[in-house]
C-alpha cells in the first residue's frame, strides 16, 4: 500500500498494522484508541523495557507487540502506518528509509483530527501557548460552552477520541513538532502568539524551526479565522504569505498607534488600562486595571483568547470576570513567597530568551536571576541590554552555565554554580531585601530535571524551606 491511500485511509484501521513511536503519555493514549479500532499494534522506543517500566504498566494488559531498546528497520517495514510522539525527531534517518519505502508515517495530531468533527481552536507560538489556551477555556467555560482543552499541553488530542460525548469547541494548544506532520489538519481558529528561536536542539536553523511552526497555516480557507500577534515581526510576515491570506485575520497588539487600523479589520489593541475589541460590528471594551497578574505580555495572550473565543459563545460579562480574577499558571513568572524580605518567582517555563526577557520586563529592576539548564544552542546575546536594566546578579547554573556566561557574563555581577541547590542557596544568600529572586533559565531542565514542572517545584520547595527557617530565627 503506497504512502498517498494510507494518508487517505487513516479512519480504516481494523486489521491494519500500525507502529507508535514512543511510549509517551501520548504514545499510551495513541494505543488504547488504536486497541478501540481492532488495529494491529506495534510499540518501539529507543529505550529498554527496563527504562520504560511505569509506562508499559499502562499497557502490558493490551494485545500489542513491541520493539523496544531500539527502532529496528524489520519492524517498520512491517507497518502500513507508524505515528510519532510529538518528542520523537521526525527526521531520523531510519523514518526516511521507511518512507521510502511506501510506509506512511505521521503524527498525533494530525491523525487525531482526522477523526474530529467540531470546530478546534489551535494554539501555537514559541511562547504563551498554554496560557492563552487556559484562559480561551476559561472564556468559553464560564459562559457555558460545553469545551474540550487539550493537545501539547494536558490531554493528548488523541484522548478526545475516547470521551464518551462530544463537545461545542475544542481548544488544542500545538507545538511545532506536531505541526512537523499536518498533512489535512485545519482548525475553525488558528492563534499564533509569538515566535523566536528555540528549540535549536533538534532544529538546524530558527528558519527550519520556523518552517514546522507555520504548517498550521497549511489548510487556511475563507471560512477560518488566524488570531495573529501584530507586535512580533515574525508572525507579521507569515501574515502576508497568501495562504494565510485565505482566510479572515485578527490582529491583537500591544500599540495603542494600531488601534484605528485593527478597529477597521477586526481584532483587539490595549490602550493603557483598557483593551478595545471588535469581532463584529461593534466595538467592545475592556478593563486591564485591577488585574491580579504579572507581566504585561499576558494582556497578549489574554487579547487573542478574546479574538477567538467570541465567535463560539464566550459572554463579555465572563470575560471581564475572567481578566479580573485571573492569576496564571504555575511555573510562569509564579509567585513563591517573601523570606528576609525578598521576594521569589517561579518561572521555570522560561525555555527560551525572549520568555526571560518577557520575565525580565515584569520587574523594575533589583532582579538576581537564576538562569541555565540544558544547551539548546540558544545565543543568550540577544538579553545583553536587559540584563543590564534590570539585573543587579546573575547566577548560572547547569550545562549551558559557560555559554551563558560568555554571552551575558559582563552584564552584571555573575556566578557559576555547581548544583541548581547551591545556586538557589547563592541567590537567596546574596540577595538584599527589596530585591527579587527570579527563577528564569532561559533553557530547558532535562541536564537536571525531568521537566520544567520538576525543576520549578524543586525551587519553590527550596524556597519554602528558606521561610520556614526565617520564621524560625
Amino acid at each position: 500500500m503506497n504512502q498517498e491511500n494510507n494518508q487517505a485511509n487513516f479512519k480504516d484501521l481494523a486489521g491494519k498494522k500500525v507502529m507508535v513511536v514512543g511510549l509517551s503519555t501520548t504514545g499510551i493514549s495513541l494505543i488504547k484508541f488504536l486497541i478501540s479500532k481492532k488495529a494491529q499494534i506495534t510499540v518501539s522506543d529507543h529505550k529498554s523495557a527496563a527504562e520504560l517500566a511505569d509506562n508499559l504498566e499502562q499497557v502490558e494488559h493490551l494485545d500489542i507487540h513491541y520493539d523496544l531498546g531500539g527502532h529496528t528497520p524489520k519492524a517498520m517495514l512491517n507497518q502500513e502506518l507508524i505515528i510519532l510522539s510529538p518528542g520523537v525527531p521526525a527526521d531520523l534517518k531510519i523514518f526516511e528509509y521507511v518512507k521510502q519505502n511506501g510506509i506512511a508515517i505521521t503524527g498525533d495530531i494530525e491523525f487525531a483530527s482526522q477523526f474530529i468533527e467540531e470546530p478546534i481552536i489551535a494554539i501555537t507560538g514559541t511562547n504563551g501557548k498554554t496560557t492563552t489556551a487556559n484562559i480561551a477555556y476559561k472564556f468559553l467555560k464560564r459562559s457555558g460552552v460545553d469545551v474540550w482543552i487539550g493537545g501539547n499541553f494536558g490531554r493528548p488530542l488523541v484522548e478526545y477520541l475516547l470521551e464518551d460525548k462530544k463537545y461545542s469547541v475544542i481548544i488544542c494548544e500545538v507545538s511545532s513538532f506536531q505541526l512537523e506532520h499536518v498533512k489535512t489538519f485545519s482548525p475553525k481558529t488558528i492563534i499564533f502568539t509569538n515566535i523566536s528561536e528555540n528549540h535549536l536542539d533538534r532544529y538546524k536553523s530558527f528558519e527550519t524551526y520556523s518552517s514546522a511552526k507555520r504548517h498550521i497555516f497549511l489548510n487556511t480557507n475563507k471560512a477560518m479565522t488566524s488570531v495573529l500577534n501584530a507586535d512580533d515581526s515574525g508572525v507579521v510576515n507569515m501574515a502576508r504569505d497568501p495562504i494565510v491570506q485565505r482566510g479572515r485575520i485578527f490582529y491583537f497588539s500591544k500599540r495603542s498607534g494600531l488601534e484605528p487600523q485593527i478597529m477597521n479589520i477586526g481584532g483587539s489593541v490595549c490602550i493603557k488600562n483598557e483593551i478595545h475589541l471588535r469581532v463584529g460590528p461593534e466595538i467592545e471594551k475592556y478593563s486591564v486595571k485591577n488585574t491580579k497578574f504579572r507581566g504585561t505580555h499576558l494582556i497578549e495572550n489574554i487579547m487573542a483568547a478574546m479574538c477567538a473565543t467570541r465567535d463560539f459563545g464566550a459572554d463579555p460579562k465572563v470575560i471581564q470576570q475572567v481578566i479580573n480574577s485571573y492569576v496564571g499558571l504555575p511555573h510562569r513568572i509564579e509567585y513563591v513567597g517573601k523570606a528576609h524580605g525578598v521576594d521569589f518567582y517561579n518561572d521555570s517555563k522560561a525555555t527560551n530568551i525572549h520568555a526571560v526577557h518577557r520575565a525580565l520586563s515584569s520587574f523594575d529592576g533589583n532582579v538576581v536571576l537564576l538562569a541555565g539548564g540544558k544547551d539548546a544552542n540558544i545565543n543568550f546575546a540577544g538579553l545583553n541590554d536587559i540584563i543590564r536594566q534590570k539585573v543587579k546578579m546573575l547566577i548560572l547554573f547547569g550545562e549551558a552555565k559557560e555559554k551563558i556566561n560568555r554571552a551575558i557574563g559582563n552584564c552584571s555581577e555573575t556566578f557559576l554554580i555547581g548544583t541548581f541547590e547551591e545556586a538557589v542557596y547563592q541567590a537567596y544568600q546574596r540577595s538584599s531585601m527589596g530585591d527579587t529572586v527570579l527563577l528564569s533559565p532561559g533553557c530547558p531542565s532535562f541536564d537536571l530535571f525531568d521537566s520544567y514542572i520538576e525543576r520549578g517545584n524543586y525551587f519553590k520547595k527550596l524556597i519554602k524551606n528558606y521561610q520556614r527557617e526565617t520564621l524560625n530565627r
